[in-house]
């Protein structure tokens, strides 16, 4: 046999570099955090399941039974794990400009506020900047911006915690071109309208919000919400409103809510669902039949509805708008 060969030095450097780095990857940690043990809810509505979230990057990237190490974990045995929660119905306008932080809604686990049900942050204009300042409650603060996506952008640098998404509001739009008065805009208003919704959507909102029980919203004409729902429609977002009667007239307001999802083409979900009024509690019914024939006839209509049986509003709502 001959003599064994030796390995130059470099060689056997090299080897041992090659080991070092082998041991090093295959002891590191997998994922960024991991949640063992606790019982999690998907979202989806099936029973809840016991196991492990594993992240990595900002991403869910393992569910179940999970092996190996992460940089941090956490015990969640008999804790509830589920995907953050949606605030349907923000208001936090003007809370996240007080506190980004938001702790209010994170430490409920509230992860997204969506704004905009009848008003939005914008777009304004200078009267309206300074009505807004004047009428301004406890939390105090300068408006620097103009269009919705500015305020939206605003929040981003302010470096809030939830993530937010947007409704252009209808009457927020009205209020721009026509003010607070009860009064029909003409076609060239009107066309302002549309071009103020337009730029919304294009600064991505998800839609036109209205809220038809409340003045000035209320002023507004059946063409003209379908007329600013077809702008959203063109841009793939959708009609939501706080309709013109939750009580006696109720059935008639959902029908106008179907017109305009049928006459602008946008899908169409009413915010929200009640019986305002003993003698109104029976009409229940009837009203999901109009939205299921809605539906049967190929529109997108839904429906939301608290998980309560109290509802409380401004006293505003209740009387006449004059």
């Amino acid at each position: 046999m001959g003599s064994p060969r030796r390995l130059a030095p470099s060689l056997l450097l090299l080897c041992s570099s090659m080991l070092v780095s082998a041991s090093t990857a295959a002891q590191a940690p997998a994922y960024d955090l991991i949640i063992r043990g606790g019982t999690i809810y998907d979202g989806s509505g099936k029973p809840p399941v016991v196991g492990d979230v594993a992240i990595k990057d900002d991403r869910i990237v393992a569910v179940g039974k999970v092996d190996g190490k992460a940089k941090r974990e956490v015990a969640a045995k008999g804790m509830a794990v589920a995907p953050g929660f949606i605030n349907m119905l923000s208001w936090a306008t003007e809370s996240l400009i007080a506190d980004p932080k938001s702790q209010s809604d994170i430490r409920q686990g509230v992860t997204l506020e969506v704004m905009g049900e009848g008003w939005s942050m914008g777009p304004m204009n200078a009267k309206m900047k300074a009505l807004d300042v004047e009428r301004q409650g406890d939390i105090k603060y300068d408006i620097e911006w103009t269009s919705l996506g500015d305020y939206l952008s605003y929040l981003e640098k302010r470096g809030i915690s939830t993530n937010v998404a947007s409704f252009v509001g209808a009457a927020t739009v009205r209020v721009h071109e026509l003010g607070e008065g009860d009064v029909d805009p003409n076609l060239e208003q009107l066309a302002r309208m549309r071009a103020l919704v337009r730029q919304a959507m294009n600064e991505g909102a998800m839609g036109v919000g209205s809220s038809i029980i409340y003045a000035p919203g209320s002023y507004a004409e059946t063409d003209e919400l379908v007329a600013l729902t077809s702008e959203v429609a063109k841009c793939g977002g959708m009609y939501i409103s706080h309709m013109r009667s939750e009580g006696d007239r109720i059935e008639e307001a959902v029908d106008e809510l179907i017109e305009i999802s049928r006459r602008s083409g946008a899908p169409a979900e009413i915010y929200h669902l009640k019986m305002a009024g003993r003698s109104n509690w029976g009409k229940l019914d009837t009203i999901v039949k109009k939205i299921e024939d809605a539906r049967a006839a190929g529109l997108r209509i839904t429906t939301d509805m608290y998980t309560y049986t109290a509802g409380a509003t401004g006293l505003d709502a209740a009387m006449p708008t004059w």
